[in-house]
């Protein structure tokens, strides 16, 4: 029963802000019972102007009597071909005096709706239903006040359903009310430098950044990186005191008329009565305010004090000209560690000229300045703007240099067009997405898989700039998990015509990526993994080490043992190691194993190479053994035998945590004890216990289960664990539950079955966590509640979604994918053909449904398969993998080793 709750509550209260397609209103031929005059024609409800009094509205012809008789006048958008639609926002006009106040909505399928409390002031009341397939929709006014009523705009959004492009399927506010700053960012191009966004708490996670709970928001921040944040801009009404900071200028805001997609934002700020829209490139924000009312406006430029994750320090800003200031801060005080000191760098400009740049330094207030630098500073720049006036801002950014930010700006947004800025981030959007097309399953499973590869194609940001100039800050002391950074600018490798090689990136750790982002991204967007295995090992040149989650150019030290490893040798076995030498490659890796290397101290490198785990923890004991049985199979593949055997050994030493009474792992201390026998502990673990991370030991499910006394031993003991969580919709906090889909370390549970001798039950839970864990569609649910890790908890629920998985990470000697349980009916991947041989691969199911979760039988290419799994050569040749379902498992099927 869960199982369809869960499904059902997302069909109730999934998609309930606009998100999703843009409005097609203007599309519509508008008519209307009357018009006051051509200034007030109806067609001004479909102008785009919202909210300006006397501008872009419609007002119909009033009339008004002693006794109490309103002319109510009706409008109706007319299309010429049927729409599918399910929002419909209604702007009255800002006049205080002349209001609509309620109404109906009519449909040309017969139905109606009712529409009540229409804001006097001119904001948008979003009315949602199901969707509708009309041709027509009319509003027929029923109460009012004053004498010429009408509308300043009428928006009409379509149902996804209907939409040709993939941005329109996207939805970010999925799970805001729970993910981190870094989680929504709307002004982002793929892994690009900037991202803009606006935030309404200003906390690190567990709700932080953009919250949708949330009614005021508190600024844009232009970087949402791991552990970077800064330069926040927010325009402001000119009584606002900048000094008091957030709290001064906030402003109230509503979701009703609010639109988010992938490359771009649209937000009424009800304060200082300003439309902010905002797009991007890779490196340059680019924003247009609107004005409603006619104000001494100002656009605030914030450089100190905290934001999110890391606090703005040590501004220095100089102004070149009424239309452009430039400058640098330091990102200081962050989160989990990495450089003390990250110095950005910015260019801002304006298309319009501002009558004076002033300031705030402390509680200190500057009039007109020409620079300013310290701590707790900030830039207002001053407009004289009418009703309707737009001005344009524009920040390019660097970390290395003003001259680079500057060329950053010219090289990719040198013009003032905002709609073609727009357009082309969504495009580059559509072509990213697009590379996985899908076919059938539900609107809400569609919209979740491709909020999903959003989400997978969104974090981890370049630190480059167009010139291939990149901070290096990998030399310096460390301190726990800072470092005393040396900061030096460095160059990326180039091809022979010039080119950059590969970018260079900030990312969040990579621990347990092996499970998802290695796998995924190597089916549609191999060049990103070629790109981020190139960019780990250009860190080591740089300073030894393979980094774990790199920030600012250097080290932060998030995390535990080396998970770099698991991206690299991935990206080698599947022969997508192009940007990077792989005997280089090996080298490096190999290093960062051994004492003075990423694995941890060399004191436990030492007593684990000798002990075989590793002391006072089973989760890194797990992890260590699985990145050296990776590098064991690349140096196998190399024909490096010595260190084959070597890491080969060592990759075993997980079977010293076995606890043969309760058959599952725990920690062993130094002197070979175990620490404890509780298997819901999390001591001694990473993020984890017993009954999650035991499975964990992916390259050797084999030796697991002849421990256990065999594969039915083992899927009985792993099916009870999911039994016990399915109650809990297989989500627990850090180290709590049986099975948990909220974090890495249980991620890969569902698919050991398949390397079990019963792929039937990986079929089945597989499908079950995916909708329980994953299927949500709201601002609470969608991927377990905790942190989704820049597209980790995505990848997994992206991959659940085709069906596709790979346990080993794709690290064998002959990378496999996993066969489980597509939703979809069909799924086209497109292939890469610089990496590839062909030109797609298909993954068709028959009979598929909530209910067909097992699989009967299965071709490849028109052949019978009958094993649950297929090469990674196959796939990159292209073809069909054609699965039937149906209700009951075959257990005949996919159980060959």
């Amino acid at each position: 029963m869960k199982f369809c709750l869960v499904i059902a509550l997302s069909l109730l209260i999934g998609g309930s802000a606009l998100a999703g397609p843009g409005n097609i209103a203007p599309a519509a031929t508008v008519t209307a019972s009357t018009s006051l005059n051509k200034q007030f024609d109806a067609s001004h409800v479909v102008d785009g102007v919202i909210g300006v009094e006397g501008k872009g509205e419609w007002a119909c012809e009033g009339v008004t009597t002693d006794w109490g008789y309103i002319r109510f006048p009706w409008i109706q958008l007319t299309w010429k071909t049927p729409q599918t639609i399910n929002r419909i926002v209604l702007y009255d006009r800002p006049s205080l005096k002349d209001n609509i106040a309620g109404g109906r909505l009519e449909f040309s399928d017969g139905s109606k709706i009712w529409v009540n409390e229409l804001p006097k002031n001119g904001l948008g009341k979003a009315i949602r239903f199901a969707d509708k397939t009309v041709s027509w929709v009319k509003f027929v006014t029923t109460d009012g006040t004053g004498s010429d009523l009408g509308f300043s705009e009428i928006e009409v959004f379509p149902s996804p359903v209907q939409a040709n492009d993939y941005v329109s399927w996207v939805d970010p506010y999925i799970e805001t009310n729970r993910g981190r700053y870094f989680f929504f960012i709307t002004g982002n191009r793929p892994f690009g430098m900037i991202g803009a966004a606006p935030h309404t708490r200003n906390k690190n996670q567990n709700g932080g950044g953009y919250n949708y709970n949330e009614k005021e928001i508190l600024g844009f921040g232009q970087i949402h990186c791991w552990m970077l944040s800064g330069i926040e801009v927010m325009p402001a009404a000119p009584d606002v005191n900048p000094a008091l900071g957030e709290q001064g200028w906030k402003s109230t805001f509503s979701h009703d008329d609010e639109i988010v997609q992938p490359g771009y934002q649209r937000v009424y700020l009800q304060q200082p009565k300003t439309w902010v829209e905002l797009t991007s490139t890779d490196r340059v924000s680019f924003y247009r305010f609107t004005w409603t009312e006619a104000m001494s406006a100002r656009i605030l430029t914030n450089l100190g004090g905290y934001l999110s994750n890391s606090t703005m320090a040590n501004a220095v800003v100089k102004k070149n000209s009424n239309t452009e200031f430039e400058g640098s801060f330091s990102s200081v005080k962050r989160y989990w560690g990495g450089p003390k000191d990250v110095k950005m760098f910015f260019v801002i400009r304006f298309d319009k000229a501002c009558h004076s740049l002033d300031a705030w330094k402390g509680q200190q207030q500057l009039q007109n300045i020409n620079a300013i630098q310290g701590d707790s500073v900030g830039l207002a720049a001053q407009f004289n703007v009418q009703a309707g006036d737009q001005v344009q801002m524009k920040i390019g950014f660097s970390y290395t240099s003003i001259e680079n930010a500057r060329k950053n700006l010219q090289a990719e947004c040198n013009g003032w067009d905002f709609e073609a800025v727009k357009k082309e981030s969504q495009d580059i959007w559509n072509q990213w997405l697009g590379k996985m097309d899908v076919k059938g399953g539900t609107p809400e499973q569609k919209i979740k898989f491709y909020t999903d590869l959003w989400h997978v194609l969104l974090g981890r940001h370049k630190i480059n700039d167009v010139s291939g100039d990149y901070p290096d800050r990998t030399e310096g002391k460390r301190n726990g998990n800072f470092t005393d950074a040396v900061f030096k600018i460095k160059t990326v490798p180039k091809n022979a015509d010039g080119s950059l090689r590969f970018n260079m990136y900030n990312s969040d750790a990579w621990w347990l990526t092996q499970w998802n982002l290695n796998v995924l991204w190597g089916l549609a967007w191999p060049e990103v993994q070629d790109e981020m295995s190139a960019s780990m090992i250009e860190y080591a040149n740089n300073g030894y080490l393979l980094p774990r989650g790199p920030s600012g150019g250097g080290y932060s030290y998030i995390m535990t043992s080396c998970p770099a490893t698991n991206l690299i040798v991935s990206t080698y076995m599947k022969g997508l190691l192009t940007k990077a030498d792989p005997q280089h490659a090996f080298k490096i890796i190999k290093q960062n194993h051994l004492p003075g290397g990423m694995m941890g101290s060399a004191k436990d490198i030492e007593f684990y190479t000798k002990k075989g785990w590793w002391p006072g923890n089973a989760g890194i004991t797990i992890e260590a053994g699985f990145q050296d049985w990776g590098l064991a199979q690349m140096a196998k593949k190399m024909g490096k035998k010595k260190d084959y055997d070597f890491f080969s050994k060592r990759a075993g030493g997980w079977k010293y945590c076995y606890d043969s009474t309760q058959k599952l792992l725990f920690p062993k201390d130094r002197n070979g004890q175990f620490m404890h026998h509780n298997p819901l502990s999390g001591e001694g673990w990473v993020e984890a216990n017993a009954w999650q991370g035991t499975w964990g030991v992916s390259h050797d499910i084999a030796a697991l289960a002849h421990m256990m006394g065999g594969n039915d031993t083992l899927c009985s003991k792993l099916n009870y664990a999911f039994e016990k969580a399915s109650a809990s919709d297989f989500v627990f906090g850090y180290t709590e539950g049986y099975v948990s889909y909220a974090n890495q370390p249980g991620c890969s549970n569902a698919h050991v079955f398949n390397h079990a001798g019963k792929p039937w039950l990986s079929q089945y839970w597989v499908r079950r966590v995916q909708a329980q864990a994953y299927g949500g569609i709201t601002p609470d649910l969608g991927y377990g509640g905790h942190d989704e890790d820049q597209g980790q908890m995505g990848g997994v629920s992206a991959l659940m979604a085709i069906g596709l998985f790979g346990l080993t990470g794709n690290e064998s000697t002959t990378p496999v994918y996993d066969i489980t349980s597509p939703i979809f009916d069909e799924v086209t991947i497109q292939l890469d053909n610089r990496y590839y041989k062909g030109k797609q691969f298909v993954i068709r199911t028959h009979n598929n449904s909530t209910a067909n979760c097992y699989i009967q039988q299965a071709t490849l290419n028109g052949a019978p398969l009958n094993t649950c799994w297929f090469t990674h050569e196959a796939y990159a040749n292209g073809g069909v993998l054609e699965l039937w379902m149906g209700k009951e498992p075959n257990k005949a099927w996919g159980v060959q080793p």
